[in-house]
């Protein structure tokens, strides 16, 4: 297995695992907008996204990060928005190996750390935060606001 950071050699093979786990997150299949979204990402630098491949070459899972800043902190801190791995390579390290280079990402750019959400119902997700290393933060309720 392999993982590096995307580029946009990497798109096309990257947009099928990002339509992948919008529909995975219950929003309709739309492979042109997706890949317009993460095109932009990547030629605007807006966020880091690795791929994770198999021996084959064959692209098994991305995660992407977006750079976030703390005030009280003072300090960069990385948002793991997405993290997905084909289903028919779960189960196989390719999740951690994702996790790890983002961790890499931040000891390389002296980032305080990682932050990330995820439903209570993610039992696998859940499962697999503490098991590489993320501690459940208990103190804070997080709040959303959408425009009208």
């Amino acid at each position: 297995m392999k993982v590096q950071q995307a580029t946009l050699q990497d798109l096309d093979e990257l947009n099928v695992l990002f339509d992948g786990y919008r529909v995975f997150y219950e929003q309709k299949s739309n492979k042109k907008a997706s890949r317009d979204f993460l095109k932009a990402r990547i030629e605007q630098e807006e966020s880091v996204i690795f791929i994770s491949r198999d021996a084959a070459g064959i692209a098994t899972g991305f995660t992407q990060l977006y750079p976030i800043f703390s005030s009280t902190r003072m300090g960069r801190l990385w948002l793991l928005n997405d993290l997905f791995v084909d289903k028919r390579y779960r189960a196989q390290g390719h999740s951690k190996a994702l996790i790890d280079a983002a961790k890499e990402l931040c000891r390389k750019t002296g980032a305080l750390g990682m932050t990330l959400e995820t439903a209570k119902d993610n039992h696998i997700g859940n499962q697999l935060y503490p098991a590489t290393g993320w501690t459940l933060d208990t103190d804070h309720n997080f709040y959303y606001w959408e425009v009208d």
